[in-house]
């Protein structure tokens, strides 16, 4: 008998909108629940090509990172997009990631710990459920977010926590999602980027068809950086499939032969 994950996976979603030949139609008008667009569902951030990952970083990339498919260039380099001379870095930002580059650290997910925003949002996949007074995301071995949209103020004073604290607010038929109270463990990305605990992190969501969604994020940090900046992306809707179980310690071989 076949697995009740497999079985998941092979479900037809029956409020799925298909064209003639019964194939997902991911271009059908975006659904909507009580008068804003339903964001729910399962997503995945639009993959950089590998020609695109050697052109910049090198051809040898490919032989010492073989998952290059499960990531997208700004889980590699949030800068990704602006050009070297223009990062808004602050010289202690830029001592940091030096530090963290030579000390042969890898990523927090190395570790088993949380990727946590953007990273969440950009590997592997997410699914969010969406009700009426909030919105949860379910990163990939990541923690959950709770996204409240009934009107409360961000926190003036978290706790600071991997993933943060949120509130979300429409703006016509964008979703405006604003983020504090970050701890300063995680790092932005895999170069080793900080964030303080003063980060503020804006994510613009916008369905614009049942199968594609925009997504705008923009950090502010002043103590780390000169200036907010940000990057956009295309998230694709995952059809007839569900989020998996991860479970990053589980037959994990690798941390033991990471430098501490």
């Amino acid at each position: 008998m076949g697995s009740v994950e497999a079985q998941w996976l092979k479900f037809r979603d029956p409020s799925i909108p298909r064209t003639p030949d019964g194939r997902p139609n991911l271009t059908a008008p975006a659904p909507r629940l009580n008068g804003k667009p339903d964001l729910s569902g399962l997503w995945q951030a639009e993959r950089t090509p590998v020609s695109e990952f050697t052109r910049v970083l090198g051809p040898e990339l490919a032989q010492i990172q073989p998952d290059l498919s499960d990531v997208t260039k700004h889980v590699i380099n949030v800068f990704w997009d602006i050009k070297p001379e223009e990062w808004p870095i602050r010289p202690e930002a830029a001592a940091l990631t030096e530090q963290r580059q030579k000390s042969g650290r890898d990523f927090q997910s190395a570790y088993c710990l949380p990727g946590s925003v953007p990273v969440a949002m950009l590997i592997m996949n997410f699914k969010i459920v969406q009700s009426p007074r909030q919105i949860v995301m379910l990163p990939t071995g990541d923690p959950p977010r709770q996204i409240h949209l009934d009107g409360r103020s961000l926190q003036k004073d978290p706790e600071p926590s991997w993933m943060g604290s949120s509130v979300g607010r429409w703006e016509g038929d964008t979703l405006v999602i604003e983020t504090t109270g970050f701890n300063e463990r995680a790092w932005l990305d895999g170069f080793g980027h900080p964030r303080s605990e003063s980060m503020r992190i804006t994510e613009r969501y916008r369905r614009r068809d049942f199968g594609h969604m925009d997504l705008e994020m923009s950090f502010d940090d002043p103590k780390y950086y000169t200036r907010p900046f940000g990057f956009k992306t295309t998230l694709t809707l995952i059809p007839d499939s569900e989020l998996l179980e991860y479970v990053c310690t589980e037959n994990e071989k690798d941390i033991a032969h990471l430098p501490r």
